[in-house]
């Protein structure tokens, strides 16, 4: 879904300058820009243009090209337009199984109650959806955002309640029996990146309710559990992961193919490796860090340094070690972040707005 922008208002070209193809960069960065553009209708109907006219590098985009569309529009409140462009992404995608069509629908909904005296259709809509609530993670996000647009608050409580008293019967069941026996509810609660379904449900659950204004049950404890839980844990990742070391690509290569493990550290490819990064990068300016930067590493150099210390190289704490030694190094800092136009920080020669800027989206 849509990021709202808080820097100063840019203007669309300035997003994405004129060319005759969109990429799925250019698409990721409009998602995250284009309502602080200064005509986001705008922007809308110049990707919905560039889909219909098969100006998209991936026409497997069409869809999610049109899909931004529409919510541009109905966030906008122009109905309108919004159906028309939610109808045409749902045309767009190969079948309406596609699981992204669920959003589409979605966002086809609210623009059904937002038209007026169509309400009925938009609670049809969206009641074919439910079943999404039990197997996709974004489901429960924009099936309740739908039906709080419809004034339909209560309905969303009574289906996430439902799904989520399902799925935790279910589990419940499967690891201890009869859930009446089960004293807690078994929850997978997923990797920090990717929390499971029932996070989400319970999440938006507690949002619909706090909204409500009804009383804080047992679920709602479950909720506030597991989002410490999730918090704790990404934060922890994040201590893990957050050396700051930059692998080029040719260090990449040849630091995965003599340890492999540490693939899950430094991401299984070099542009997962540089989204880490940047991701990071991202994140510690947002809390106020000023003066950041990433740090070149060698393969030669880490070995080395894990050969003085009698020590695995991938092993966390000589990891740690070869980091502090790199980063007490001038010569090996890269400053963060280029200007768009410049160079990205990766070496990789495409100016830092069409590589490595979006890649923290």
């Amino acid at each position: 879904m849509i990021c709202p922008r808080t820097e100063s208002t840019p203007t669309y070209r300035e997003i994405v300058p004129t060319r005759d193809v969109l990429t799925k960069a250019d698409l990721a960065e409009l998602r995250r820009s284009a309502l602080g553009t200064a005509n986001p209708l705008g922007v809308a109907a110049d990707v919905a243009e560039a889909a219909e006219q098969g100006r998209l590098e991936d026409p497997d985009d069409a869809g999610d090209a049109l899909t931004l569309a529409a919510e541009i529009a109905e966030i906008r409140a122009r109905p309108d337009a919004a159906l028309r462009y939610a109808e045409q992404a749902l045309a767009a995608y190969p079948s309406g199984d596609d699981p992204r069509a669920g959003f589409a629908r979605a966002l086809r909904a609210r623009a059904l109650f937002r038209a007026g005296g169509r309400d009925d259709e938009a609670v049809a809509e969206l009641t074919a959806l439910r079943p999404l609530l039990l197997t996709q993670p974004d489901a429960p996000a924009y099936l309740s955002a739908a039906l709080d647009a419809g004034g339909r608050s209560a309905i969303a409580e009574t289906w996430l309640s439902e799904a989520v008293d399902s799925l935790l019967s279910e589990r419940a069941t499967a690891a201890s029996g009869p859930a009446s026996t089960a004293i807690d509810p078994v929850v997978d609660l997923g990797p920090p990146e990717a929390p499971g379904v029932v996070f989400f449900l319970l999440q938006q659950r507690h949002r619909v309710r706090r909204n409500l204004n009804l009383p804080h049950d047992r679920q709602d404890d479950l909720a506030d559990r597991l989002e410490t839980q999730l918090v704790r844990r990404a934060g922890e990742r994040r201590d893990a992961e957050s050396d700051l070391l930059f692998w080029p690509r040719a260090e990449f290569d040849r630091l995965l193919s003599e340890h492999a493990t540490l693939s899950e550290v430094y991401g299984p490819d070099w542009d997962a490796h540089r989204g880490r990064l940047e991701k990071e990068l991202v994140r510690l300016r947002g809390a106020g860090q000023a003066g950041l930067g990433v740090f070149s590493a060698t393969v030669d150099g880490l070995n080395a340094f894990a050969g003085r210390r009698d020590g695995d190289p991938a092993d966390g704490a000589v990891r740690a070690g070869y980091a502090a030694e790199v980063q007490a190094r001038p010569s090996a800092r890269i400053a963060w972040p280029p200007e768009r136009n410049d160079a990205c920080w990766c070496g990789s020669g495409l100016k830092y707005k069409k590589d490595c800027l979006p890649r923290s989206r």
